[in-house]
């Protein structure tokens, strides 16, 4: 068994600007709390949706499997891991698609924003567990809904609800249902192609209407021979670029995992590339001819621009003295007083009540 539990030091990466935020909340205590109080064999975890890594670090002697979703998310968890000296190689890093071997004993869930990507959490683990296999999932109450409670009891016969503690709640899932079957790839219709993405990447139903009005005025020139999408989602901007480009080098980076594994299925045609990453990290100073880009500011329940702000400096390194970056952005985040500190040109080339299409040139 593992020695007295000891205190890591977990921090934000990036840190924020906003020193009151932290890496970890009352719902990730209780979690830990939880499974330290179990009296059952504690072999076989497997933890989801740990952000920063503060159950991994504190859980490491256990060797659990770590779900991961976002690249940025595996980046944070492995310098967390770093900074306070544990083994790496404890760790089993796996994605939310991936079969884990060997079959887990015990799960923990922290609850995320989408209950689709909840939905799919539960299904991996209940194909990939043991008969006996307990669930302990973690929310902060004010997050609540009873669609919780109705997703939780498809996959598990027990459900059991925790009394609040410092504002958060456990649900402890047993005895799990034989032969559930649950669709993971949704579809929709966009201009008579069919779109599929799984389940918890961003509007499953139909393609966001911020991504609709970049398309409405997106321009895309003959010349425009490098191309990325950028925060690609399920890869409908490339895939529109692409059927009016046969020749063009196009490629899409996502910092989720579903959303680049959505993009496979939407477009894989040649000279088509796919990137899991947070940053532009793999390309070269001045390689685009053309970025475009619908950046996500919404992190779970965060409004957080510091990101998408690294990804403009980002656009503007790899974009070529005579390339142009376009994007699209709900009006209220005022997104041009940090373009024009980069781009010499920031132009608006369209414009609603809601969203507004930037053009940006070195």
């Amino acid at each position: 068994m593992p020695s007295k539990q000891k205190e890591y030091k977990i921090n934000r990466i990036p840190e924020p600007k906003d020193q009151s935020l932290k890496a970890w909340s009352a719902a990730d205590e209780y979690l830990l709390s939880c499974f330290n109080d179990l009296k059952s064999e504690k072999n076989n975890l497997a933890i989801y949706n740990d952000r920063f890594g503060y159950l991994t670090c504190h859980l490491n002697e256990y060797s659990p499997t770590l779900i991961i979703t976002n690249k940025s998310q595996e980046k944070s968890i492995q310098e967390n891991i770093k900074k306070n000296k544990i083994g790496i190689d404890n760790i089993n890093f796996i994605n939310p698609l991936e079969e884990y071997k060997p079959k887990a004993n015990i799960a923990l869930i922290k609850i995320p924003k989408s209950l689709e990507l909840f939905k799919l959490f539960l299904y991996q683990v209940c194909n990939n567990s043991s008969d006996n296999i307990e669930v302990i999932c973690s929310f902060m109450t004010r997050h609540f809904s009873p669609q919780i409670l109705k997703i939780a009891s498809d996959f598990f016969n027990d459900v059991e609800q925790s009394k609040a503690k410092k504002k958060s709640r456990l649900l402890i899932l047993k005895n799990k249902k034989e032969n559930k079957i649950t669709d993971i790839i949704q579809s929709f219709d966009y201009k008579g192609n069919i779109m599929q993405q799984y389940a918890g990447v961003f509007s499953a139903k139909h393609i966001d209407y911020a991504t609709q009005f970049l398309l409405e005025h997106l321009e895309v020139k003959n010349v425009d021979n490098k191309i990325l999408d950028l925060a690609s989602g399920n890869g409908i901007i490339a895939k529109e670029i692409r059927s009016t480009n046969e020749s063009a080098e196009i490629h899409l980076l996502d910092d989720f995992y579903l959303a680049i594994a959505s993009s496979q299925l939407n477009i894989n045609s040649k000279n088509t590339f796919h990137h899991f990453n947070d940053s532009l990290e793999d390309f070269e100073d001045e390689y685009f001819d053309l970025i475009v880009s619908n950046p996500p500011f919404h992190f779970e329940y965060e409004i957080n621009i510091q990101i998408p702000l690294e990804l403009f400096k980002e656009a503007h390194r790899c974009l070529q003295s005579n390339g142009n970056f376009q994007l699209v952005a709900n009006k209220h985040l005022n997104y041009k007083t940090h373009l024009i500190r980069l781009f010499s040109i920031v132009e608006t080339i369209a414009e609603n009540d809601k969203f507004i299409v930037y053009q940006c040139k070195k």
